[in-house]
């Protein structure tokens, strides 16, 4: 019965090293994904038929969102995590044991989180459960650590379990390891907004080709004509693929593991 129910457990808990895209945001990728290859496409080469051949990387775009949404709940969970390090902190100085002062994280995220939902919520809640139903805190957080595949939350636990087992101070280890994974996340999300901008700029220059290219197949229909013909093709086909390997350098550039 017990096995029974820890696969259950483990089936319905969150694993955070995978995103599953439901049907509709599948669909949507996809199509939003191939309407802007054959948009991109069309605006090159003037060609519904090699638009269409183009818009089949449409197919690519759900694995490119659903590492888009890791990455986003995987950035979400550190910054919630942080928090709940901030309640233990406080409810230990407070002077609550260890065991009540993990009982309280979940009150006090649902003061910053109202909704239920929240992945840091439903996390605590599931700790503060299992503790009352007399399963060792560790285990708990242990189990919490290896399904959220986070540096942070893994040396947290470590230290924790090490602490625990050793019979030392625990609270003060608590307290110094949190006040130094609090700082750190604080520091990872200032680097996170400094990248979102640059990002975002990046993405703006990525554009200005189309949108230039574009305006001048309209403006000047004329001055664009030997584009469209014998070796403009080719120098079209080399301008796209240099576009292509900026926006991969790009990519790899803001890619910074924090």
């Amino acid at each position: 019965m017990n096995i029974r129910q820890g696969a259950v457990r483990r089936r319905v808990l969150t694993d955070y090293a995978v995103y599953n895209l439901s049907r509709p945001q599948f669909v949507l990728s996809i199509a939003v994904g191939a309407a802007i290859s054959f948009l991109a496409a069309y605006i090159f080469y003037h060609s519904a038929a090699a638009a269409i051949v183009f818009s089949a990387a449409g197919l690519l775009a759900p694995r490119v969102y659903r590492q888009v949404l890791l990455k986003k709940r995987t950035e979400q969970l550190k910054q919630q995590f942080k928090e709940a390090l901030f309640s233990l902190t406080s409810s230990l100085a407070a002077g609550r044991s260890v065991e009540n002062a993990f009982r309280m994280i979940p009150v006090d995220l649902k003061l910053i989180y109202p909704d239920p939902g929240t992945d840091i919520v439903r996390e605590f809640e599931v700790i503060r459960f299992r503790l009352e139903n007399g399963e060792p805190l560790e285990r708990s957080l242990r189990d919490f650590s290896d399904r959220a595949a986070l540096d942070d939350i893994k040396h947290f636990v470590d230290v924790f379990c090490i602490g625990k087992r050793s019979g030392g101070d625990l609270i003060e280890v608590i307290r110094q390891t949190s006040s130094i994974i609090g700082e750190k996340l604080e520091i990872q999300l200032e680097i996170a907004v400094m990248i979102a901008q640059k990002r975002f700029e990046s993405r703006i220059m990525m554009a200005v080709p189309f949108v230039f290219l574009a305006f001048l197949s309209y403006a000047a229909p004329d001055y664009m004509a030997p584009l469209y013909e014998g070796a403009g093709y080719v120098m079209l086909t080399l301008a796209l693929l240099l576009l292509a390997g900026c926006y991969w350098f790009i990519i790899k550039l803001m890619n910074i593991k924090t």
